[in-house]
């Protein structure tokens, strides 16, 4: 058995004296959170963070999520006013806000379950606030797609079991998560002829498109009927040195999708 003394010298040894410490600029620093800003058609600004360092985030407002800002707002009288609203994919959340600063009773942002995506949600919730009328409620949670969904509807006022609105901004390229994408659907869509879900994209990778485009036929074989609403062309690609048809990178697509009127 060791002494007190052969004890205090195994630690030492064990210690090492810093050798297996990281050196000071060993990893270089994580990317610090950046800031953009979305101009509302309506002249009112929405400042949000962005957390620049994350994989499924990226340090931009993307073309798709602009875009739904904007179609939301010219149309927020009939969509969005009184009624309950859910955000798939949410990241910076920018039509999520736009949706409760426009009257909408209850919106729901969500986005995948990793902490840092979601306390940045909420950080943006938390600073559009003041911009938001009392009547309407602006939550945050983390959400993985086809999961039960349960907490989300528990957002919902008494009454209430499912959502007026769903909102789906650059969600469809994720060609594996296409079922589980139509069970939340499925789950969470009132089934009304008025309740629309918005699928709204770009084309990043061109010459995927096809696979993306699967996601529709799938969503009519499952219940809903598919309507395209509009091509709108983009001043400029985001991913300037991305390769393939830099007119597709440049496009948004928009599409409503309503329950199929067998289903009501």
């Amino acid at each position: 058995m060791a002494s007190d003394r052969e004890d205090d010298t195994l630690q030492d040894g064990l210690d090492a004296g810093g050798l297996f410490d990281v050196p000071e600029g060993y990893y270089p620093p994580e990317k610090e959170p950046t800031y953009a800003e979305h101009k509302m058609l309506s002249g009112q600004a929405v400042r949000v963070r962005l957390v620049g360092s994350h994989p499924l985030y990226g340090d931009l407002l993307w073309n798709a999520g602009r875009t739904s800002a904007d179609y939301l707002e010219e149309r927020a009288g009939e969509l969005i006013e009184g009624k309950d609203v859910l955000e798939i994919g949410a990241a910076a959340g920018v039509p999520s806000i736009i949706c409760a600063i426009k009257g909408a009773r209850t919106v729901v942002m969500t986005d995948y379950p990793d902490p840092d995506l979601v306390d940045n949600m909420r950080q943006n919730a938390a600073s559009s606030a003041p911009l938001i009328p009392l009547q309407s409620s602006l939550h945050v949670d983390g959400y993985k797609w086809g999961n039960p969904v349960d907490g989300l509807l528990s957002y919902l006022p008494e009454g209430s079991k499912s959502f007026d609105v769903l909102i789906m901004a650059d969600v469809v390229y994720s060609h594996r998560e296409h079922p589980n994408l139509i069970k939340t659907m499925q789950q969470t869509l009132k089934k009304t002829k008025e309740a629309v879900a918005l699928v709204i994209f770009t084309p990043y990778q061109p010459w995927l498109l096809p696979k993306t485009e699967k996601f529709f036929p799938l969503a009519e074989e499952s219940g809903f009927k598919v309507t395209k609403i509009f091509e709108k062309l983009m001043d400029k690609v985001l991913f300037e040195n991305d390769p393939g048809d830099e007119q597709l990178r440049r496009t948004v697509f928009g599409y409503e999708i309503r329950w199929a009127p067998d289903q009501l």
